[in-house]
């Protein structure tokens, strides 16, 4: 089990320990995070504000998820080259709670999901990530693009008007009445934000598709603002409010504050009136944060761990991520998680350790302090576009038509449920049935596995000649409930003519408390009809499950026999051929 100690490992800042226990941190190391993290700060700068509006809140709510969550789960996470932020798949579940609790609900629900990861880390719960089926993570990361793109269609056809409501069929009724009153600059600068991040990494330069995208999308309606034309930007769409009632637009360029997150609020938002309902939506949106927070992370760290052949700690991942979404709440962030395109990003930049992500965090609250009056300046639907490329990515739509076109008809039905749930419904609903939707199918496959067959006449098997009453019948599969039924039932029609009959279990491995009970009524109608049974080569489980259940043969109607060969050759007439 030392190859799979990670999974049950707990230690915190467990990435980072065991980073600088591997090689000496040398100067050389430094300069390689260094150019990794500014690499990664600049991709996440335009993406962390994007993904703040997508969220229903002001970018700087973003950077400063980015600022805090980025730089604090690092050196207390379990992987060595997850960058941690505001990520695309919190959207479906974010914006929600910000439409009706505010900014100070959605701050609440991150501090309660990253409580619920602190247990689940506390709990060792990091290795069941491996318990979610292709099927499900790729129904809902589907579902999740599918919703995310269709925010962003608001703010790429120029619609300010329209107010998107909560279901996704009214989301897509109300963009289609409003289509009609799109701004021809609004699409003309997502399209050209959207080619550039498209065409870029075909000059295969070091420059992240991200910044030169933002710069041609604000060039672009920059020429035309100047001119007269209203083109919604950052600056335009958002204000602020500081602590000594200066009111600016865009982004304020300061330092993250301490506030309580209950007190915390958007200019325009009321306080968080608390009672029974408000806390049970916050609860339900925190554990669904901290659900698709720990899938997030730890799919992410299991993926870094397949490019460079390490381990993370899934444990001491999940209490990084816990511990980051519980302080940056205080500091004004939302939710975060590992971001799976950035920590590749980081890793083909030569990230060698934590250091690299904490630079990130550093580049980002750089841009807040000095390029603030700046990033006013982009425009809405370069932003939009920005995140429909993030939603395409995400979407992994390549693995959904490799599954859709090879896996069998069970995974696809799992993947069509999820997918449907997390659009039309909840990400939550859709994760809770689709991984009940594929334990039930996978329990059936495995049941119809269970087979008896006859092999008294398999001279290879048998060594004696058996009576014409008799029969020695051989099972394998396991002898669980949702199998164990219809075994007996088909052993029961068998052996009703007969004086005794041998179970050869040596191809038995489970046997549970459903399987143990079937064999009790299996042995009442044998002994009803007369029929001796010997139950031969027992393994390990099925014998520990049944001294357990107090199973004791009474040695005339029932005998357990260590081996098939001493229960041939106690059944009467037998000769040896």
């Amino acid at each position: 089990m030392a190859h799979r100690a990670h999974l049950f490992s707990l230690k915190l800042g467990h990435g980072l320990r065991t980073a600088l226990a591997t090689e000496t941190y040398t100067k050389n190391r430094l300069l390689s995070d260094a150019m990794a993290g500014i690499t990664v700060g600049i991709i996440a700068i335009p993406l962390a504000m994007a993904l703040a509006i997508a969220s229903g809140v002001a970018p700087q709510y973003g950077l400063y998820t980015a600022i805090i969550a980025g730089l604090l789960i690092p050196l207390a996470g379990g992987s060595r080259y997850s960058v941690s932020g505001p990520t695309a798949a919190f959207v479906v579940i974010l914006y929600p709670v910000a439409q009706r609790y505010g900014l100070s609900g959605l701050l609440v629900a991150t501090v309660l999901a990253g409580c619920m990861m602190v247990i689940m880390a506390l709990l060792r719960l990091g290795r069941y990530i491996e318990y979610i089926p292709e099927s499900v993570t790729l129904g809902f990361t589907g579902g999740i693009a599918v919703v995310i793109a269709t925010l962003q269609l608001k703010d790429l056809l120029g619609l300010q008007g329209i107010v998107m409501p909560s279901h996704f069929t009214d989301k897509v009724v109300a963009l289609f009445r409003a289509a009609s009153e799109f701004s021809s600059w609004a699409v003309v600068v997502g399209s050209l934000t959207l080619a550039v991040m498209l065409l870029w990494p075909r000059l295969k330069t070091q420059v992240p598709p991200h910044l030169p995208a933002v710069v041609v999308g604000g060039t672009a309606a920059y020429l035309p603002s100047a001119q007269g034309a209203e083109i919604a930007t950052i600056g335009s769409t958002f204000h602020y409010v500081l602590a000594d009632g200066v009111v600016g637009q865009g982004i304020p360029a300061a330092l993250p504050d301490f506030q309580w997150p209950w007190l915390r609020n958007q200019p325009g938002e009321s306080v968080l009136k608390w009672d029974w309902r408000v806390a049970q939506d916050l609860l339900t949106a925190g554990f669904a944060i901290a659900m698709l927070g720990a899938i997030e992370s730890l799919l992410c760290a299991v993926v870094l761990d397949r490019a460079t052949g390490t381990k993370h700690s899934a444990n001491s991942e999940l209490l990084g991520q816990g511990l980051g979404n519980i302080v940056a709440p205080f500091f004004g962030g939302i939710t975060a998680t590992a971001a799976i395109a950035r920590s590749a990003a980081n890793l083909r930049a030569g990230a060698k350790t934590p250091i690299a992500a904490v630079i990130h965090a550093l580049v980002v609250l750089s841009a807040l302090l000095f390029l603030a009056p700046l990033l006013a300046y982009l425009p809405m639907a370069s932003m939009a576009a920005l995140l429909v490329v993030v939603a395409w990515k995400m979407s992994e739509a390549p693995r959904i038509v490799h599954l859709l076109k090879t896996a069998p008809r069970s995974d696809i039905a799992v993947f069509l449920v999820c997918f449907s749930l997390t659009v039309l419904f909840d990400m939550v609903i859709a994760i809770s049935t689709g991984i009940v939707l594929a334990s039930l199918l996978f329990m059936k496959e495995i049941a119809e596995m269970t087979k008896v067959t006859d092999i008294s006449r398999n001279s290879k098997v048998v060594d004696r000649a058996i009576p014409e009453s008799w029969s020695v019948l051989k099972i394998n599969g396991p002898l669980f409930f949702a199998a164990a039924e219809r075994l007996f039932a088909e052993l029961a029609q068998q052996c009703t003519d007969r004086e005794g009959v041998v179970l050869y279990l040596d191809g038995v491995s489970i046997l549970d408390s459903g399987g143990v009970a079937e064999l009790y009524k299996f042995l009442e109608s044998c002994r009803a009809e007369g029929t001796v049974v010997y139950l031969a080569d027992l393994q390990f489980q099925p014998m520990k499950t049944l001294s357990r259940a107090g199973f004791s043969p009474d040695g005339v109607h029932c005998r357990v026999f260590p081996t098939l060969a001493e229960a041939l050759a106690t059944m009467p007439d037998g000769t040896t051929l």
